[in-house]
């Protein structure tokens, strides 16, 4: 099996947050680790990534929340290492007034279609995204997309647990890879 990396957004995934639940039920599951969470630089988070990705034994999947997502289209193209697919759950707008500031490097990622296979996953009332600005993303990256229905920002205040749904994602995802 695949390394998994998770790529939480800004200020990490607290306890209740599915990305930490999966790290910690599954071994094959880690987590990058930028200098900063709260204080996202988009140059550090893509040297973490890139860093996380080489101490893989094979191309990993990447499991990208919020801000990550776009660190995922920002480093596909400048990252020396590579990733053989990504799930990425609820990518933020930037031009939404709800977009932090302190995370406007991350803004205007490349539209271009990823060089993997993708699925971007999405919540119909995500206070960083909408459904549409979430489907535009996932056309421009050429990946596939689910809309989970109303789920908010589907982080740990989305009461998702163990998100059944996102592992079957996943498990469907790396399926398609092998």
């Amino acid at each position: 099996m695949r390394d998994i990396i998770t790529l939480p957004g800004i200020g990490g995934s607290g306890e209740a947050h599915w990305q930490s639940r999966w790290e910690a039920s599954d071994s094959r599951i880690r987590r990058f680790s930028p200098s900063n969470w709260d204080q996202p630089d988009l140059e550090d988070w893509i040297a973490a990534l890139d860093r996380a990705v080489a101490q893989s034994k094979a191309e990993p999947v990447l499991v990208a929340h919020s801000l990550s997502c776009l660190l995922v289209a920002h480093w596909v193209w400048r990252g020396k290492h590579r990733a053989r697919g990504a799930l990425l759950v609820a990518p933020p707008d930037p031009s939404s007034p709800a977009f932090p500031s302190e995370a406007a490097g991350f803004a205007n990622p490349p539209a271009s279609a990823l060089p993997f296979a993708s699925l971007v996953i999405a919540s119909s009332d995500d206070p960083f995204g909408s459904l549409n600005h979430a489907r535009t993303t996932a056309n421009g990256w050429g990946s596939e997309f689910m809309d989970i229905g109303a789920r908010g920002h589907i982080n740990g205040t989305s009461a998702l647990g163990e998100w059944p749904q996102g592992r079957a994602a996943l498990a469907a995802l790396q399926a398609r890879l092998r």
